[in-house]
């Protein structure tokens, strides 16, 4: 039901309203979401448990069973071995996006204690990139079998050519950024 509502709410409300907002003359001009990645790492010493017991979040998370990702390339300093795994990722298209996105939006973020919005930096290129610390603000995982609670890095790509068209898609998705404050006036003497 959520995905084909955000998928039904991209296209009737938010495609009308960038157009209107950014005077797009072509509808294949309008910045829209191609994919989402997440992704999140284990320590390179961890015991092998922690690997599945993360394969087994991230796909109850997603909705699919994510890859896991092996080291490139041995580093001594980090205990780290060439083909070591080193974590796992997962791709996001079409119904399985929508749906993860409304989830992320509309349950996870808001349960964050004292959250006050995701920061308003863009990539450069109309991406955005948000560091989750706590997996464990996604309804799906019980945090009583958890004796780590690893974070996630999830990376939503768009096909807005600047920072501004990327926020406002995202707004109008919406993606709870932080109000910028105002700066605090100097006391005037009287």
């Amino acid at each position: 039901m959520s995905n084909a509502f955000l998928r039904k709410h991209y296209n009737e409300t938010i495609k009308p309203e960038l157009q209107k907002l950014r005077g797009y003359q072509n509808v294949h001009q309008i910045p829209k979401i191609t994919k989402v990645v997440i992704n999140s790492g284990v320590d390179a010493g961890a015991d092998k448990n922690v690997l599945a017991d993360l394969v087994k979040d991230i796909s109850l998370i997603s909705g699919q069973k994510p890859v896991v990702t092996k080291a490139r390339k041995s580093v001594a300093n980090f205990k780290l071995r060439e083909g070591q795994n080193i974590g796992v990722k997962v791709t996001l298209r079409g119904d399985s996006m929508y749906e993860f996105l409304y989830r992320l939006i509309a349950v996870a973020l808001p349960t964050i204690r004292d959250f006050r919005g995701v920061p308003t930096k863009l990539d450069g290129q109309g991406n955005y990139n948000l560091g989750i610390t706590d997996i464990t603000i996604f309804p799906e995982i019980n945090v009583e079998t958890h004796k780590t609670h690893p974070g996630l890095d999830v990376a939503i790509v768009t096909t807005a050519e600047t920072d501004d068209e990327g926020r406002d898609l995202l707004k109008l998705f919406g993606m709870p950024f932080r109000r910028a404050e105002a700066p605090a006036k100097a006391p005037t003497a009287a």
